[in-house]
């Protein structure tokens, strides 16, 4: 194979490497708690049924709040606790990684053929070859 040809490729196959590989390290990378609702926009109880119901001694805890069959102690004053006062975070971890798994498979199937265009480059295996006659013909 010519050396520009070897060259161009070569480059080829490194930019296409890095250009898949960058994504997928920065997805490996991160950490993993960002995924939690923020504090600030904590979920109410009341609007949180349709994903989750708490139980507190086989009794929804929102039903016992409504009877007002919890306190809070605070600084020696009890007080009842009202649905207001619970918020919920979730973490939606899990649906993220599995909106993006798709497309890191992509990335990642891009980085292994850009790896094998690679090796090819560096074994020699894409050099031209003229074709030969089949041996036996004349």
């Amino acid at each position: 194979m010519p050396p520009r040809t070897r060259i161009f490729y070569s480059t080829l196959g490194l930019v296409l490497l890095f250009t898949a590989a960058a994504p997928l390290y920065r997805e490996l990378s991160q950490r993993n708690d960002i995924w939690w609702t923020p504090s600030a926009m904590s979920v109410p109880l009341a609007e949180s049924k349709d994903r989750v119901v708490i139980y507190a001694r086989g009794k929804p805890l929102a039903d016992r709040i409504q009877a007002g069959e919890l306190r809070l102690e605070e600084n020696g004053a009890a007080t009842t606790l009202s649905m207001s006062d619970i918020g919920l975070r979730f973490n939606n971890w899990d649906r993220v990684r599995a909106s993006r798994l798709p497309l890191m498979l992509a990335y990642a199937a891009a980085c292994g053929v850009s790896a094998f265009l690679i090796l090819l480059l560096l074994t020699g295996r894409l050099a031209y070859r003229a074709e030969r006659d089949p041996p036996g013909a004349s």
